[in-house]
Protein backbone atom coordinates (compact mmCIF):
# COMPACT_ATOMS: atom_id res chain seq x y z
CA UNK A 1 0.00 0.00 0.00
CA UNK A 2 1.53 3.37 -0.85
CA UNK A 3 1.38 6.33 1.61
CA UNK A 4 -0.98 8.46 1.62
CA UNK A 5 -0.58 12.48 2.64
CA UNK A 6 -2.92 13.71 5.46
CA UNK A 7 -4.20 17.41 5.74
CA UNK A 8 -3.95 17.70 9.94
CA UNK A 9 -2.69 15.51 12.34
CA UNK A 10 -6.00 14.09 13.20
CA UNK A 11 -6.43 12.77 9.94
CA UNK A 12 -3.28 11.21 9.68
CA UNK A 13 -4.13 9.37 13.32
CA UNK A 14 -7.39 8.18 11.91
CA UNK A 15 -5.77 6.79 9.13
CA UNK A 16 -2.77 4.95 11.29
CA UNK A 17 -5.60 3.50 13.65
CA UNK A 18 -7.40 2.59 10.20
CA UNK A 19 -4.62 0.45 9.57
CA UNK A 20 -3.77 -0.54 12.74
CA UNK A 21 -7.25 -2.53 13.26
CA UNK A 22 -7.15 -4.01 9.89
CA UNK A 23 -3.80 -5.45 10.18
CA UNK A 24 -4.64 -6.90 13.94
CA UNK A 25 -8.05 -7.53 12.77
CA UNK A 26 -6.42 -9.95 10.33
CA UNK A 27 -3.76 -11.00 12.49
CA UNK A 28 -6.55 -12.51 15.17
CA UNK A 29 -8.73 -13.50 12.47
CA UNK A 30 -6.03 -16.30 11.29
CA UNK A 31 -5.07 -17.17 14.60
CA UNK A 32 -8.60 -17.92 15.60
CA UNK A 33 -9.04 -20.22 12.39
CA UNK A 34 -5.37 -21.90 13.26
CA UNK A 35 -6.87 -22.78 16.74
CA UNK A 36 -10.23 -24.13 15.28
CA UNK A 37 -9.16 -25.98 11.97
CA UNK A 38 -5.26 -25.98 11.78
CA UNK A 39 -5.26 -23.96 8.45
CA UNK A 40 -1.84 -22.36 8.35
CA UNK A 41 -2.09 -18.36 6.89
CA UNK A 42 -0.83 -18.33 3.17
CA UNK A 43 2.61 -15.65 2.75
CA UNK A 44 -0.12 -13.57 1.11
CA UNK A 45 -2.09 -13.56 4.37
CA UNK A 46 1.05 -12.51 6.20
CA UNK A 47 1.29 -9.20 4.28
CA UNK A 48 -1.15 -8.21 5.78
CA UNK A 49 0.08 -8.38 9.55
CA UNK A 50 2.08 -5.19 9.40
CA UNK A 51 2.27 -2.57 11.71
CA UNK A 52 1.15 1.19 9.87
CA UNK A 53 3.91 3.89 9.36
CA UNK A 54 3.93 7.33 10.11
CA UNK A 55 6.53 9.38 8.35
CA UNK A 56 6.94 13.41 8.55
CA UNK A 57 9.11 15.38 6.09
CA UNK A 58 10.82 18.50 7.22
CA UNK A 59 12.07 21.11 4.35
CA UNK A 60 13.36 24.42 4.96
CA UNK A 61 11.39 26.48 3.53
CA UNK A 62 9.58 27.52 6.54
CA UNK A 63 12.13 28.55 9.60
CA UNK A 64 10.64 27.78 13.11
CA UNK A 65 9.64 30.11 15.51
CA UNK A 66 11.85 30.33 18.37
CA UNK A 67 11.22 27.81 21.16
CA UNK A 68 11.90 27.06 24.48
CA UNK A 69 10.32 23.53 24.32
CA UNK A 70 11.89 20.31 25.04
CA UNK A 71 10.08 18.24 22.20
CA UNK A 72 8.46 18.35 18.50
CA UNK A 73 11.79 20.11 16.95
CA UNK A 74 13.57 19.53 14.16
CA UNK A 75 17.26 18.33 14.52
CA UNK A 76 17.69 18.56 10.58
CA UNK A 77 15.71 18.66 7.00
CA UNK A 78 14.47 15.40 5.60
CA UNK A 79 12.32 12.71 6.25
CA UNK A 80 11.73 10.95 9.48
CA UNK A 81 9.33 7.81 10.26
CA UNK A 82 8.63 5.11 12.77
CA UNK A 83 6.25 2.48 12.89
CA UNK A 84 3.43 3.12 15.33
CA UNK A 85 1.77 0.61 17.48
CA UNK A 86 -2.12 1.31 19.22
CA UNK A 87 -2.08 4.92 17.59
CA UNK A 88 -5.59 5.17 19.42
CA UNK A 89 -4.59 4.81 22.42
CA UNK A 90 -2.02 7.28 22.05
CA UNK A 91 -4.15 9.32 20.19
CA UNK A 92 -3.18 12.37 22.57
CA UNK A 93 0.57 11.83 22.75
CA UNK A 94 0.81 11.93 18.96
CA UNK A 95 -1.17 14.72 18.40
CA UNK A 96 0.59 16.88 21.02
CA UNK A 97 3.97 15.67 18.99
CA UNK A 98 2.37 16.69 15.12
CA UNK A 99 1.18 19.62 15.63
CA UNK A 100 3.82 21.84 16.25
CA UNK A 101 5.78 20.70 13.77
CA UNK A 102 3.13 21.33 11.10
CA UNK A 103 2.25 24.62 12.57
CA UNK A 104 5.96 26.06 13.23
CA UNK A 105 8.05 23.86 10.64
CA UNK A 106 5.34 23.59 7.79
CA UNK A 107 5.96 19.72 8.01
CA UNK A 108 3.92 17.27 5.63
CA UNK A 109 3.11 13.95 7.08
CA UNK A 110 1.87 10.36 5.20
CA UNK A 111 0.99 7.27 6.62
CA UNK A 112 1.27 4.13 5.01
CA UNK A 113 1.93 0.25 5.59
CA UNK A 114 5.54 -0.70 6.90
CA UNK A 115 7.52 -3.81 7.05
CA UNK A 116 7.34 -4.61 10.32
CA UNK A 117 5.24 -7.44 11.39
CA UNK A 118 3.25 -7.22 14.37
CA UNK A 119 4.63 -9.93 16.53
CA UNK A 120 1.58 -12.71 17.09
CA UNK A 121 1.01 -12.47 21.08
CA UNK A 122 0.87 -8.76 20.89
CA UNK A 123 -2.41 -9.11 18.63
CA UNK A 124 -4.15 -11.08 21.77
CA UNK A 125 -5.42 -9.58 24.81
CA UNK A 126 -6.77 -12.47 26.66
CA UNK A 127 -2.88 -14.04 27.42
CA UNK A 128 -4.23 -17.24 25.61
CA UNK A 129 -1.56 -17.52 22.99
CA UNK A 130 -1.81 -21.01 22.85
CA UNK A 131 -5.18 -21.74 22.20
CA UNK A 132 -6.14 -23.04 25.63
CA UNK A 133 -2.88 -25.38 25.25
CA UNK A 134 -4.05 -27.51 21.94
CA UNK A 135 -1.31 -25.88 19.96
CA UNK A 136 2.62 -25.24 21.62
CA UNK A 137 4.39 -22.17 20.81
CA UNK A 138 6.78 -23.70 18.39
CA UNK A 139 3.83 -24.90 16.65
CA UNK A 140 2.25 -20.83 15.86
CA UNK A 141 6.18 -20.02 15.19
CA UNK A 142 6.13 -21.96 12.09
CA UNK A 143 3.19 -20.17 10.41
CA UNK A 144 3.16 -16.70 12.41
CA UNK A 145 5.25 -13.57 13.24
CA UNK A 146 7.11 -13.63 16.53
CA UNK A 147 9.23 -11.56 19.29
CA UNK A 148 12.71 -11.65 17.87
CA UNK A 149 14.72 -10.09 20.51
CA UNK A 150 17.23 -8.82 17.69
CA UNK A 151 14.29 -6.39 16.12
CA UNK A 152 13.69 -4.84 19.97
CA UNK A 153 16.40 -2.65 21.70
CA UNK A 154 17.10 1.04 22.61
CA UNK A 155 19.66 1.88 19.64
CA UNK A 156 17.69 4.80 19.04
CA UNK A 157 17.24 6.13 22.61
CA UNK A 158 20.86 5.20 23.57
CA UNK A 159 22.13 6.64 19.94
CA UNK A 160 24.07 4.22 18.79
CA UNK A 161 21.74 3.75 16.05
CA UNK A 162 22.93 4.00 12.77
CA UNK A 163 22.03 6.21 9.98
CA UNK A 164 21.70 4.94 6.96
CA UNK A 165 22.18 7.40 3.70
CA UNK A 166 18.77 7.79 1.95
CA UNK A 167 16.86 6.25 4.89
CA UNK A 168 14.82 8.23 6.86
CA UNK A 169 15.63 9.23 10.44
CA UNK A 170 13.92 7.91 13.90
CA UNK A 171 10.90 10.20 14.68
CA UNK A 172 9.96 8.53 17.77
CA UNK A 173 12.50 7.26 20.26
CA UNK A 174 10.49 4.20 20.61
CA UNK A 175 8.95 1.61 17.56
CA UNK A 176 5.98 -0.43 17.59
CA UNK A 177 7.72 -3.08 18.28
CA UNK A 178 9.89 -2.07 21.29
CA UNK A 179 6.25 -0.18 22.29
CA UNK A 180 4.43 -3.77 22.34
CA UNK A 181 7.50 -5.32 24.04
CA UNK A 182 7.22 -3.00 27.18
CA UNK A 183 3.36 -2.88 26.97
CA UNK A 184 2.69 -6.38 27.83
CA UNK A 185 6.01 -6.54 30.27
CA UNK A 186 3.82 -4.10 32.07
CA UNK A 187 1.06 -6.30 32.46
CA UNK A 188 3.21 -9.01 33.45
CA UNK A 189 5.39 -6.81 36.45
CA UNK A 190 2.37 -4.52 37.42
CA UNK A 191 -0.86 -6.87 37.24
CA UNK A 192 -2.57 -3.97 35.85
CA UNK A 193 -3.67 -3.35 32.26
CA UNK A 194 -1.04 -0.82 30.83
CA UNK A 195 -3.87 1.53 29.84
CA UNK A 196 -4.46 2.70 33.28
CA UNK A 197 -1.08 3.76 33.78
CA UNK A 198 -1.43 7.94 34.52
CA UNK A 199 1.32 10.47 33.02
CA UNK A 200 2.17 11.09 36.66
CA UNK A 201 4.06 8.30 38.50
CA UNK A 202 5.55 7.86 42.24
CA UNK A 203 8.12 4.97 42.23
CA UNK A 204 8.93 3.65 46.25
CA UNK A 205 10.43 0.74 47.60
CA UNK A 206 7.86 -0.11 50.68
CA UNK A 207 4.58 -1.15 50.26
CA UNK A 208 3.44 1.18 53.61
CA UNK A 209 2.98 3.73 51.20
CA UNK A 210 0.82 1.98 49.02
CA UNK A 211 -1.61 1.60 52.14
CA UNK A 212 -1.39 5.23 52.39
CA UNK A 213 -2.04 6.02 48.71
CA UNK A 214 -5.05 3.93 48.28
CA UNK A 215 -6.47 5.91 51.27
CA UNK A 216 -5.14 9.18 49.72
CA UNK A 217 -7.34 7.58 46.54
CA UNK A 218 -10.22 6.32 48.08
CA UNK A 219 -10.69 10.05 49.52
CA UNK A 220 -10.80 11.58 46.36
CA UNK A 221 -13.68 9.50 45.12
CA UNK A 222 -15.65 10.08 47.70
CA UNK A 223 -14.70 14.10 47.54
CA UNK A 224 -15.43 13.67 43.42
CA UNK A 225 -12.33 14.91 42.37
CA UNK A 226 -11.23 11.46 41.42
CA UNK A 227 -13.41 8.81 39.23
CA UNK A 228 -11.70 5.48 40.00
CA UNK A 229 -9.09 3.70 41.69
CA UNK A 230 -7.21 0.16 39.89
CA UNK A 231 -5.55 -2.01 42.09
CA UNK A 232 -3.48 -5.55 40.88
CA UNK A 233 -5.86 -8.39 39.94
CA UNK A 234 -8.33 -6.26 37.94
CA UNK A 235 -9.84 -4.55 41.08
CA UNK A 236 -11.18 -1.35 40.35
CA UNK A 237 -12.96 1.13 43.04
CA UNK A 238 -15.14 3.99 41.95
CA UNK A 239 -17.87 5.76 44.06
CA UNK A 240 -20.77 3.60 43.81
CA UNK A 241 -17.96 0.68 45.46
CA UNK A 242 -16.42 3.04 48.35
CA UNK A 243 -17.99 1.65 51.41
CA UNK A 244 -16.41 0.83 54.73
CA UNK A 245 -14.49 -2.87 53.18
CA UNK A 246 -12.75 -0.37 50.04
CA UNK A 247 -9.53 -0.04 51.61
CA UNK A 248 -9.28 -3.69 52.62
CA UNK A 249 -10.38 -5.15 49.57
CA UNK A 250 -7.52 -2.92 47.95
CA UNK A 251 -4.65 -3.81 50.29
CA UNK A 252 -5.98 -7.53 50.61
CA UNK A 253 -5.98 -7.62 46.67
CA UNK A 254 -3.34 -10.24 45.40
CA UNK A 255 -0.37 -8.03 44.57
CA UNK A 256 1.89 -10.23 45.98
CA UNK A 257 1.40 -12.40 42.88
CA UNK A 258 3.30 -9.54 40.97
CA UNK A 259 7.27 -8.33 41.41
CA UNK A 260 6.27 -4.43 41.12
CA UNK A 261 2.50 -4.00 41.44
CA UNK A 262 1.04 -0.87 40.44
CA UNK A 263 -2.08 1.54 41.49
CA UNK A 264 -3.92 4.10 39.35
CA UNK A 265 -5.52 7.08 40.73
CA UNK A 266 -7.94 8.16 37.99
CA UNK A 267 -8.82 11.63 37.90
CA UNK A 268 -11.24 13.38 35.55
CA UNK A 269 -8.85 15.60 34.11
CA UNK A 270 -6.72 12.87 32.51
CA UNK A 271 -4.39 13.85 34.70
CA UNK A 272 -4.19 11.10 37.57
CA UNK A 273 -1.37 9.47 39.28
CA UNK A 274 0.11 6.07 39.29
CA UNK A 275 2.46 4.46 42.25
CA UNK A 276 4.24 1.95 41.87
CA UNK A 277 5.91 -0.02 44.46
CA UNK A 278 9.22 -1.35 42.60
CA UNK A 279 10.90 -3.06 45.90
CA UNK A 280 14.50 -2.69 46.53
CA UNK A 281 17.58 -2.57 44.28
CA UNK A 282 18.21 -0.96 40.68
CA UNK A 283 17.20 -4.04 38.81
CA UNK A 284 13.99 -3.22 39.74
CA UNK A 285 14.20 0.29 39.21
CA UNK A 286 15.91 -0.22 35.67
CA UNK A 287 13.52 -2.72 34.95
CA UNK A 288 10.14 -0.76 35.58
CA UNK A 289 11.21 2.31 33.91
CA UNK A 290 12.31 0.76 30.57
CA UNK A 291 8.94 -0.47 30.11
CA UNK A 292 7.25 2.78 32.11
CA UNK A 293 9.09 4.91 29.20
CA UNK A 294 7.39 3.92 26.64
CA UNK A 295 4.24 5.60 27.49
CA UNK A 296 6.01 8.77 27.81
CA UNK A 297 4.54 9.76 31.07
CA UNK A 298 5.00 13.28 31.74
CA UNK A 299 7.38 12.54 35.03
CA UNK A 300 8.42 10.05 37.66
CA UNK A 301 9.27 11.10 41.38
CA UNK A 302 11.30 8.18 43.64
CA UNK A 303 9.76 8.67 47.11
CA UNK A 304 11.21 6.25 49.23
CA UNK A 305 13.55 5.41 51.84
CA UNK A 306 17.05 5.96 52.59
CA UNK A 307 19.68 5.92 55.27
CA UNK A 308 20.87 9.11 56.54
CA UNK A 309 24.90 9.49 56.45
CA UNK A 310 25.29 13.07 58.36
CA UNK A 311 25.35 13.33 61.97
CA UNK A 312 22.58 16.29 62.21
CA UNK A 313 19.80 14.30 60.22
CA UNK A 314 17.29 12.60 61.95
CA UNK A 315 14.97 9.63 61.51
CA UNK A 316 12.09 11.12 59.34
CA UNK A 317 14.09 13.87 58.02
CA UNK A 318 13.87 14.58 54.23
CA UNK A 319 16.43 14.43 51.60
CA UNK A 320 15.98 15.99 48.24
CA UNK A 321 18.44 15.08 45.70
CA UNK A 322 21.11 17.28 43.68
CA UNK A 323 22.80 15.31 42.42
CA UNK A 324 24.02 11.15 42.39
CA UNK A 325 26.98 9.09 42.98
CA UNK A 326 26.23 6.29 41.02
CA UNK A 327 27.34 2.76 42.37
CA UNK A 328 24.52 1.17 40.72
CA UNK A 329 26.80 -0.24 38.28
CA UNK A 330 23.77 -1.62 36.05
CA UNK A 331 23.47 1.34 33.17
CA UNK A 332 27.35 1.96 33.22
CA UNK A 333 27.55 0.72 29.74
CA UNK A 334 24.50 3.29 28.34
CA UNK A 335 25.04 6.09 31.13
CA UNK A 336 28.64 5.85 32.48
CA UNK A 337 29.15 7.10 35.75
CA UNK A 338 31.35 9.92 34.77
CA UNK A 339 28.09 11.34 32.85
CA UNK A 340 26.25 13.95 34.79
CA UNK A 341 22.56 13.82 35.47
CA UNK A 342 21.39 17.20 35.87
CA UNK A 343 18.40 17.74 38.80
CA UNK A 344 15.51 19.43 36.80
CA UNK A 345 14.90 22.99 37.67
CA UNK A 346 11.17 22.90 38.09
CA UNK A 347 11.44 18.92 39.28
CA UNK A 348 13.38 20.43 42.12
CA UNK A 349 11.69 23.81 43.14
CA UNK A 350 7.86 21.74 43.07
CA UNK A 351 9.22 19.02 45.32
CA UNK A 352 11.40 21.73 48.17
CA UNK A 353 7.59 24.03 47.57
CA UNK A 354 5.71 21.09 48.37
CA UNK A 355 7.79 20.07 51.43
CA UNK A 356 7.00 23.58 52.66
CA UNK A 357 3.30 23.27 52.34
CA UNK A 358 2.63 19.95 53.86
CA UNK A 359 4.67 19.98 56.58
CA UNK A 360 4.10 23.55 57.22
CA UNK A 361 7.53 24.47 57.84
CA UNK A 362 9.68 27.31 56.30
CA UNK A 363 13.08 28.82 56.70
CA UNK A 364 15.57 27.35 58.81
CA UNK A 365 13.13 24.78 60.44
CA UNK A 366 12.57 23.60 56.68
CA UNK A 367 16.22 23.46 56.01
CA UNK A 368 16.26 21.46 59.57
CA UNK A 369 14.09 19.18 58.00
CA UNK A 370 14.89 19.07 54.48
CA UNK A 371 18.22 18.64 53.04
CA UNK A 372 19.55 19.07 49.36
CA UNK A 373 22.62 17.42 48.63
CA UNK A 374 24.27 13.67 46.95
CA UNK A 375 22.70 11.13 46.86
CA UNK A 376 24.56 7.14 46.72
CA UNK A 377 22.66 4.63 45.31
CA UNK A 378 24.49 1.41 45.85
CA UNK A 379 24.10 -2.26 44.26
CA UNK A 380 24.63 -3.88 47.60
CA UNK A 381 22.37 -3.46 50.50
CA UNK A 382 25.21 -4.77 52.97
CA UNK A 383 27.66 -1.58 51.58
CA UNK A 384 28.02 -1.02 55.14
CA UNK A 385 30.28 -4.32 55.62
CA UNK A 386 32.63 -2.81 52.98
CA UNK A 387 33.14 0.68 54.74
CA UNK A 388 36.89 0.85 55.44
CA UNK A 389 36.90 0.89 51.30
CA UNK A 390 33.45 3.21 50.94
CA UNK A 391 34.61 5.81 53.37
CA UNK A 392 36.99 7.48 51.26
CA UNK A 393 34.75 7.78 47.66
CA UNK A 394 32.00 9.15 50.10
CA UNK A 395 33.62 11.80 52.37
CA UNK A 396 34.99 12.93 49.00
CA UNK A 397 31.22 12.94 47.32
CA UNK A 398 30.16 15.13 50.46
CA UNK A 399 27.08 12.49 49.82
CA UNK A 400 24.00 13.45 52.26
CA UNK A 401 22.25 9.71 51.61
CA UNK A 402 22.18 6.23 50.40
CA UNK A 403 19.54 4.16 48.82
CA UNK A 404 19.27 1.52 46.44
CA UNK A 405 17.26 2.77 43.52
CA UNK A 406 16.86 6.88 43.55
CA UNK A 407 20.02 7.03 41.32
CA UNK A 408 19.50 4.62 38.87
CA UNK A 409 15.62 6.15 38.35
CA UNK A 410 17.29 9.68 37.62
CA UNK A 411 19.63 7.60 35.30
CA UNK A 412 17.06 6.19 33.65
CA UNK A 413 14.73 9.63 33.27
CA UNK A 414 17.73 11.28 31.34
CA UNK A 415 18.46 8.28 29.39
CA UNK A 416 14.90 8.38 27.95
CA UNK A 417 14.10 11.68 28.05
CA UNK A 418 11.70 11.43 31.13
CA UNK A 419 11.83 14.44 33.55
CA UNK A 420 12.98 12.71 37.29
CA UNK A 421 13.18 13.68 40.84
CA UNK A 422 14.09 12.08 44.46
CA UNK A 423 12.53 13.14 47.76
CA UNK A 424 13.55 10.78 49.87
CA UNK A 425 13.08 9.96 53.89
CA UNK A 426 15.63 9.14 56.86
CA UNK A 427 14.44 6.11 57.83
CA UNK A 428 17.99 4.56 59.82
CA UNK A 429 21.78 6.36 60.10
CA UNK A 430 23.84 3.54 59.28
CA UNK A 431 26.79 5.62 60.58
CA UNK A 432 25.71 6.79 64.17
CA UNK A 433 24.59 3.57 65.15
CA UNK A 434 21.14 4.35 64.68
CA UNK A 435 20.15 1.15 62.39
CA UNK A 436 16.28 -0.28 62.14
CA UNK A 437 14.95 -2.13 64.85
CA UNK A 438 11.67 -3.38 64.22
CA UNK A 439 9.98 -1.38 67.21
CA UNK A 440 11.34 2.42 65.88
CA UNK A 441 11.00 0.95 62.46
CA UNK A 442 7.23 0.62 62.82
CA UNK A 443 6.89 4.08 64.92
CA UNK A 444 8.62 5.80 62.10
CA UNK A 445 6.67 4.39 59.36
CA UNK A 446 3.43 5.17 60.96
CA UNK A 447 4.40 8.88 61.49
CA UNK A 448 6.68 9.43 58.38
CA UNK A 449 5.07 7.54 55.49
CA UNK A 450 1.76 9.69 55.30
CA UNK A 451 2.88 12.99 55.23
CA UNK A 452 6.22 11.68 52.34
CA UNK A 453 3.54 10.36 50.19
CA UNK A 454 1.33 13.90 50.25
CA UNK A 455 4.39 15.88 49.82
CA UNK A 456 5.10 13.49 46.49
CA UNK A 457 1.36 14.33 45.26
CA UNK A 458 1.46 17.83 45.94
CA UNK A 459 4.66 18.28 44.16
CA UNK A 460 3.30 16.39 41.36
CA UNK A 461 0.16 19.16 41.01
CA UNK A 462 2.51 22.00 40.86
CA UNK A 463 4.25 20.38 37.87
CA UNK A 464 0.76 19.92 36.29
CA UNK A 465 0.64 23.73 36.67
CA UNK A 466 4.28 24.52 34.88
CA UNK A 467 3.25 22.43 31.49
CA UNK A 468 5.36 21.73 28.92
CA UNK A 469 8.27 23.19 30.56
CA UNK A 470 9.15 20.07 32.83
CA UNK A 471 10.43 18.76 29.84
CA UNK A 472 13.51 19.71 30.09
CA UNK A 473 16.04 20.75 26.82
CA UNK A 474 18.66 19.05 29.45
CA UNK A 475 17.23 15.71 28.30
CA UNK A 476 17.84 15.66 24.10
CA UNK A 477 20.68 15.02 22.79
CA UNK A 478 22.05 16.86 19.42
CA UNK A 479 20.37 14.67 16.66
CA UNK A 480 17.37 14.00 18.99
CA UNK A 481 14.57 11.98 17.50
CA UNK A 482 11.26 15.18 16.78
CA UNK A 483 9.17 12.93 19.12
CA UNK A 484 9.69 13.18 23.03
Amino acid sequence: MSFETAATPEAAIDRLERLYDEARSALRGDLQRFFDTGEAPTLEDRERYRYPMLRVTYEPSKLPAATRRGYAKFAAPGIYSTTVTQPGEFRTYLLDQLRPLVAEYGATIETGVSSQEIPYPYALEGGDELGRGKITAAELARYFPTPLLALVGDEIADGTYELIEGEPRPLSLFDAVRVDYSLRRLVHYTGTDWRAVQPWVLLTNYHRYVDQFVRLGLAEIEAGTAEALIAPGGIRIDREGIDVSAAERVMSAPWHRFQMPAYHLIRKSGEGVTLVNIGVGPSNAKNITDHLAVLRPNCWLMVGHCGGLRQTQIIGDYVLAHAYLRQDRILDDLVPPDIPIPALAEVQVALQQAAAEVTGEKGDRLKQRLRTGTVVTQDDRNWELQWTKERRRINLSRAIAVDMESGTIAAQGYRLRVPYGTLLCVSDKPLHGEIKLPGAANAFYERAVGEHLRIGLSALEKLKEAGSAIHSRKLRSFDEPPFR
